[in-house]
């Protein structure tokens, strides 16, 4: 057998069984499960609500993903992600809107899928002129400079100038039937579930396939300490700055994505708070582990959306309270992660590390 079971754990026998990615039959049928949970449940039961929480959740993790890179794997600390998200969602919304595509990209539906990748890669280059301050600084210096990013990005850049083009105003209406991926019309909520449950699986696997490179390697040293990372010779500078660019990328593919789920953009839909909320999100998933923007991503939705349910049937008789509700969310928000700093530090991710262990090790106690 190439693989056995025993007391504690797994056991290998070669490099390639160590680094597979469904190691034993057990979660090999753990996967397909979910597949057919993700792919046939959740699509033929959920209703529209619930298929749109789903979609708020993979948005929430496509942008938490890029941020688990800077932070948890790379060290680098980042508080003005939305800002990619937007260039991401402004440069897909004026290649479908504006450009001159010729007629077999339309019809074909291919200036959709064209305009996510060209957005990721515009974002990760806007992301990597912002990285290039962490050069020379880190810590708290660095925050500002990434803050710097939120702030002439969507406050100056796209208020004042990329939301003015074509005498819009401030928003960009995307009718029904813009949003297109070959023949399928992207118009409703399965349709948009569709393609954010293919965008996460994608985005997933890039970044962990990354992380098990000599990149990915490379960026855990950085974290670790950078002093020592440069004198065992890897060039701080390029893998820090190869952080922000794939990080970046990744934003602007949940930018990119949004615009499927809205029929207006403006940046309204990207404001400072939202960086915070991506920050928060790994803190409460678990800084360092994939699983942790996961996590963290469905409970602060999760959450959110059940205090606004809590909140809708006291309405009538507290008005007030559904006024508050962006201030009782905030609230709540700043609530979860002092909780979460005090009695759950390493995150819903190392609670989910630990079931797993029990149940892999049990009835042994080690």
């Amino acid at each position: 057998m190439s693989t056995t079971f025993l007391p504690c754990s797994v056991y290998h026998q070669n490099y390639g069984q160590d680094h597979a990615w469904w190691q034993t039959r057990f979660i090999k049928a753990k996967m397909i499960l979910l597949m057919v949970f993700l792919g046939v449940v959740i699509p033929y039961f959920a209703d529209s609500y619930i298929l749109s929480v789903c979609n708020s959740i993979g948005y929430t993790v496509l942008g938490a993903l890029g941020v688990q890179l800077l932070i948890g794997f790379c060290g680098q600390v980042t508080l003005g992600h939305a800002a990619f998200l937007a260039v991401g969602a402004y440069t897909s919304t004026l290649l479908v809107l504006e450009f001159p595509w010729p007629a077999f990209m339309l019809d074909w539906g291919l200036a959709y899928p064209v305009s996510i990748v060209i957005a990721a890669i515009t974002a990760g280059l806007w992301s990597v002129l912002f990285g290039l301050p962490s050069a020379r600084v880190k810590g708290f210096y660095l925050i500002l400079t990434t803050m710097a990013a939120q702030f002439i990005t969507v406050d100056f850049i796209i208020t004042q100038y990329i939301s003015q083009i074509g005498g819009r105003g401030q928003a960009f209406s995307l009718p029904p039937g813009t949003i297109k991926i070959g023949p399928w019309v992207i118009d409703s909520d399965l349709k948009v579930y569709g393609m954010m449950v293919v965008l996460v699986i994608i985005c997933c696997a890039i970044i962990v396939n990354l992380l098990r490179s000599k990149t990915g390697r490379a960026w855990v040293a950085i974290r670790d300490n950078d002093i020592s990372a440069e004198v065992m010779g890897i060039n701080v500078i390029k893998y820090k700055l190869m952080a922000f660019f794939v990080a970046g990328c990744i934003g602007g593919v949940a930018g990119a994505f949004w615009i499927s789920n809205l029929a207006a953009i403006s940046p309204e839909h990207f404001p400072w708070f939202r960086s915070l909320w991506l920050v928060g999100v790994i803190l409460i998933g678990g800084v360092g582990s994939i699983h942790g923007a996961i996590f963290g991503s469905i409970f602060m939705v999760v959450v959110m959306e059940a205090l606004q349910l809590a909140v809708i049937p006291l309405a009538d008789t507290f008005p007030k309270l559904l006024m508050d509700f962006l201030f009782i969310k905030e609230a709540v928000f700043g609530l979860a992660i002092c909780a979460f700093m005090i009695f759950e530090p390493n995150g819903l991710a190392y609670r989910w590390w630990q079931a797993k262990n029990y149940f892999n090790l049990w009835p042994f106690s080690y």
